[in-house]
């Protein structure tokens, strides 16, 4: 009786963990426009603010834990990481910040939000992982609130010339995305939460300075104190901070319970996004946000 409390417990704080990184996460959208508003900044170089300052603590958590786990990682598990931290923070974000600059906050966020289930086909047809009942029925409220959410969205926006383009990216970094979440859900107990998380940020830390290099001549860019700020907060409030909550919360209730309570993302973007940006709040979100709502709770209900 006493293991099984203790599991119930653990249970609730993995959903409580996943949901603070969430929330964090839900951030970064908010910021990109503001960003994109404010200081007119290209993609990549907004990018590459954010690793400038998330380097740092990736840096310290990788030399951590290296001194208290110093056993090293098989090939096969370097190359992994690897790949998943380059699809998980600079090919899924490249995606989402190219969408940002042509659909609002709100809408962004509910089509990343596709990525649920998409992790939870990719782990079902991949890794032969089963799907309970009750997460099926999370899945389903979930997707019909965000779905008339969306209808909402589009009819406000439709007239965007860059809609479906906007979308289209937003589209492609909710798969790529799912794909780091489903690799993410298997390497973690293989390689250690904190091990994991800093070796797959600075994968991508790499892959987009390297990209930054490529296409930018450092001294034409002119970064000014609000440029810096914006970079600081990108970098701490919705990456570093987050990205660590979400990996110990997978470690506890795994990838597609994560990618279900992660679902809260919406629904705090979008009231960010009217507060700060001020983007309209319509009856078709009001009704989503219930449903998502509900469909969040089911993960943590028991008979």
């Amino acid at each position: 009786m006493a293991e099984l409390t203790d599991h119930k417990k653990l249970h609730w704080i993995g959903i409580l963990i996943t949901f603070s990184g969430a929330v964090l996460f839900s951030t970064k959208a908010v910021l990109v426009k503001m960003a994109f508003r404010d200081v007119k900044l290209d993609v990549i170089t907004l990018l590459a603010l954010r690793m400038v300052f998330s380097l740092p603590f990736f840096l310290l958590a990788a030399w951590w834990v290296r001194r208290k786990e110093p056993a090293s990682l098989s090939s096969r598990q370097w190359v992994l990481v690897f790949l998943t931290g380059l699809m998980g923070y600079y090919v899924s974000s490249w995606f989402d910040f190219v969408g940002l600059q042509f659909i609002s906050a709100g809408l962004e966020r509910l089509i990343l939000f596709l990525y649920p289930s998409f992790t939870a086909l990719i782990n079902f047809f991949v890794f032969k992982q089963v799907l309970g009942k009750r997460q099926k029925w999370a899945l389903l409220l979930t997707y019909i609130g965000i779905g008339i959410a969306y209808y909402g969205e589009f009819r406000l926006d439709a007239g965007n010339p860059n809609f479906m383009l906007g979308s289209l990216a937003v589209f492609a970094c909710s798969i790529t995305y799912a794909i780091y979440m489903s690799g993410s859900g298997r390497l973690i107990p293989q390689v250690g939460v904190t091990r994991y998380t800093a070796y797959a940020m600075l994968s991508a830390t790499v892959g987009v300075f390297v990209h930054f290099l490529l296409t930018h001549q450092i001294g034409e860019t002119q970064f000014t104190p609000e440029i810096w700020k914006f970079g600081f907060l990108l970098a701490i409030l919705s990456t570093v901070v987050p990205s660590f909550l979400i990996s110990a919360g997978m470690k506890r209730i795994g990838s597609n319970n994560t990618a279900i309570v992660s679902s809260i993302g919406p629904i705090s973007t979008i009231i960010q996004a009217n507060i700060f940006l001020g983007e309209v709040i319509h009856t078709q979100q009001i009704i989503g946000t219930a449903l998502v709502i509900v469909g969040v709770l089911l993960i943590g209900w028991k008979k």
